[in-house]
Parts: C-alpha cells; structure tokens; sequence
C-alpha cells in the first residue's frame, strides 16, 4: 500500500459557505488513513465521495477526465477547488496509476483517437486492448481498459462508479482483476461504487459517507447490501408498497 493518508489542509480555507467547503463530510473532515489496498467510498448522491475521490486524482498529477499522469487534454469538467487544500502521505510515493471517472470516460477515449490520428501508427490502442475504446460497447471498453492498462506494480487506481458501463458478471470480471492486482502486484485500489457486487471484496476497507462524518463500516451494514438483500427476499412485498397508491 502506497497512499497512507489524506489530510485536510483548513487553515487555508477561507469560506465553508462555497462548494465543496459546505459539504458537510468535507467541512469534517481532518484526515483520512487507507489500512490496505482496496478501500471503497459509499455513499448517497451528494455526500462527497465523488468530490474527494476526484481531489484526490488531481492531487496525484492525474487528468480530472480520467486517465494517468501522461495524459494531457481537457474536457467538460469543471475544476475541482478541494484538492489544492489536501496532502497526501505516501510510504513509498508511486507516480503510476490511472483515474477511471465513468462520467467522462467518453471524454478519455476520444482523446485516445485524436492522438492515435497525430501519430498515426494505431500503438496509441496497444494498452487499452489494440482497438479505439468507441468502437467498442461501454462495457467492453471499461473491461478493455481494466486488462490491459491496469497492470503496473506498486500503482494507485482510483475509479468513480466503474460499476456504471458493466454487467453483474462483468463486475464480478473487475473484482478478479482488483485481486490479482492487489494481491499479486500490491497495487492499491481506492474505489467510489453504489454496487453491493463490488462491495463484496473480501476484507476490503469499507468507508461510508452517509453522515456527517466518514466512518468505517461492514459490508452487512452498508444500505447497497440492505436494500439489495431485502429486494431480493420481498420483491413483490416491497414493489406493492412502494407503488401503492396514497
């Protein structure tokens, strides 16, 4: 595990009344530690998860869009404001790693075909499966990525929603290649998902967002497991009640 700990610089923040300084987990929080190498963010929509996870890759010199340290273009995303106030502790600092954000994901792969078109020579595709990652199905390309460019030792990935683009058995797919990763080439994984598939990793670190301060919890405790599983076993009791009429 190479990324110990964030912090939280406050001292150099000079309104909490402006985003993300109002998000009330941001206002918080003071320092975040990574035990081992799979951490996963949950979270509603809104709670900051995404935010920090985001500050967080610009903080490691990735693209805001999604990519590495080697990937330099722009898109649609706005800049986030959070990172300039964070501090990461390595032991030891990797410089390799890639930032998967499923929103702009179709942003990263078409600036992967507008460099393959200056060079010319189709080996800008070598590590993203030797195809353009539009002329595949979002799940394909998602797991194109996953194989092929997740693959360095002592690296940090950091995926927002990668569950977004992939199936129940793809993701079951991903969390194979997070084990090897982890396990065989101690690569470190810091993961945003709403998917209680994903969750599963065994003895990953579990962190909730849902109040106002992160804390860790259990997979069992997390409302992704709650719901599934009670949907699951109440189906018709569940989608009876919540379509009943008031």
């Amino acid at each position: 595990m190479s990324l110990q700990k964030v912090s939280l610089l406050k001292e150099n923040i000079k309104s909490y009344n402006e985003y993300p300084f109002n998000i009330p987990l941001i206002k918080n929080l003071s320092e975040l530690q990574f035990k081992n190498n799979v951490t996963f963010f949950v979270g509603e929509n809104g709670s900051g998860k995404s935010t920090l996870l985001e500050s967080i890759a610009v903080k490691c010199g990735f693209n805001l869009n999604g990519g590495s340290q080697n990937n330099v273009y722009t898109g649609n995303t706005e800049e986030i404001t959070l990172s300039d106030h964070l501090r990461l502790s390595w032991l030891p600092k990797v410089n390799n790693g890639f930032f998967l954000r499923a929103e702009s994901f179709y942003n990263f792969a078409t600036y992967l075909d507008e460099l393959n078109q200056e060079e010319g020579t189709g080996d800008v595709y070598a590590p993203y499966g030797g195809i353009s990652l539009h002329k595949q199905s979002h799940g394909e390309s998602f797991l194109s990525l996953f194989n092929n460019r997740f693959n360095s030792k002592k690296a940090l990935y950091l995926l927002d929603e990668p569950e977004a683009a992939l199936s129940p058995a793809r993701q079951l797919s991903l969390l194979k290649i997070i084990h090897d990763l982890s396990t065989k080439s101690n690569a470190q994984f810091i993961i945003a998902t709403h998917s209680p598939i994903l969750l599963g990793y065994p003895d990953a670190t579990i962190l909730s967002f849902n109040e106002e301060q992160i804390e860790e919890t259990s997979y069992e405790m997390t409302e992704h497991y709650q719901i599934t599983k009670y949907f699951l076993e109440n189906r018709k009791g569940m989608l009876n009640k919540l379509f009943r009429e008031d």
